[in-house]
């Protein structure tokens, strides 16, 4: 069966003219799965019946909500999707986390951000990381992408979306750019680039075609200024020396609304000092960039351990001193495991709740 979810304008036209549907009804697709989040093809009225039958005969659309969920004491929720299933997949057992991936909805004044996965686990290796622990067991579809984006509760209310939950979006290049297509294009969703956020620990070819295909916002894993140091909780430093990507990043012009800026988590007596500080004003200066310092949140799986709110900010004031625009990004949702870096995708942590 085809997952019409994640399909472009031109690729439903294509799958129209193969079926003898009226062209129209290409776009008629589109506004059901992208403007009215329709689930399936009975509720597509303006579909003839014989249009309808021949869809489910054939295809199904794709949006399934979430299979748990959890509420953090500061209002952050917590989304797990089953992933595979329209494919066929046996359903894993409780514990299996190969076949689930997470999601973490963070309301704010104004502002409702959504962070969304894209594989199941990740093959980066960073050792700080409890999504990395896990290993890889595959990319996620688009269509996989997309409905968490689609079937969270809130949907509607999205602001912003950021693509920093499980996996590495660069390593799953082709799921992500056609999402950001149909997130932005005007018969998909219509949103503005800048409302998307994709992150990356440098995957330096798919980067420059990132920035060269999508006008959205980037987000480099940076964590240490020191290449050999870098190197020894972030594996793909040998690949992609961290260096030669911002070498790569001062080639664009970042001076217009497009954002590019610089995640840094901060581990004490790792990467906390006036060195590391001074390696960062180094490796940064003249690049109009915004470093966010990011609090490292303890896990079972790791032995590293966090700064001190009083520290992080001495270390950010003095960057900001130096001339680099720095700011503390404000941790939520530590207490469901759905801050950065605690994402595990296991249904047996999950559970489902009313939200």
């Amino acid at each position: 069966m085809d997952v019409l979810l994640g399909y472009t304008l031109s690729q439903l036209q294509q799958l129209c003219e193969q079926e003898g549907f009226p062209k129209f009804t290409a776009k008629q697709l589109c506004d059901w799965m992208y403007h009215k989040r329709m689930a399936s093809f009975d509720g597509m009225t303006n579909l003839s019946q014989k249009i309808r039958a021949r869809l489910k005969e054939t295809a199904v659309v794709g949006l399934e909500g979430p299979a748990g969920s959890q509420k953090s004491k500061d209002g952050t929720s917590k989304y797990l999707f089953l992933t595979g299933a329209i494919a066929g997949e046996e359903t894993p057992s409780e514990n299996d986390g190969s076949r689930y991936v997470e999601s973490v909805y963070i309301p704010a004044d104004g502002r409702n951000t959504l962070c969304v996965s894209c594989q199941r686990g990740c093959r980066m290796g960073c050792r700080f990381c409890v999504t990395g622990k896990q290993g890889f067991h595959g990319n996620l579809t688009a269509a996989e992408i997309l409905n968490q984006i689609l079937s969270v509760p809130g949907s509607d209310e999205l602001t912003n979306v950021v693509f920093m939950g499980m996996g590495e979006p660069l390593d799953n290049y082709e799921a992500i750019r056609r999402t950001l297509e149909v997130l932005t294009s005007d018969w998909g969703m219509g949103w503005s680039p800048r409302r998307l956020t994709v992150s990356t620990v440098g995957i330096t070819p798919m980067l420059v075609r990132l920035i060269e295909e999508c006008e959205c916002h980037v987000a480099v894993s940076l964590h240490n200024p020191f290449g050999d140091e870098r190197g020894l909780m972030m594996p793909m430093q040998k690949a992609y020396p961290i260096d030669e990507v911002v070498a790569m990043l001062r080639r664009y012009n970042w001076h217009g609304q497009r954002r590019i800026s610089f995640e840094y988590t901060m581990f004490g007596g790792i990467n906390d000092d006036r060195r590391h500080a001074d390696g960062l004003v180094r490796l940064l200066r003249g690049l109009p960039c915004r470093v966010n310092l990011i609090k490292f949140h303890t896990s079972p799986e790791t032995d590293f351990r966090s700064v001190p709110m009083p520290e992080m900010e001495r270390f950010r004031d003095y960057l900001n001193r130096e001339g680099l625009t720095c700011t503390i990004r404000a941790s939520r949702g530590e207490d469901i495991m759905a801050a950065c870096g605690l994402l595990a995708g296991k249904a047996g942590v999950t559970s489902c709740t009313s939200l």
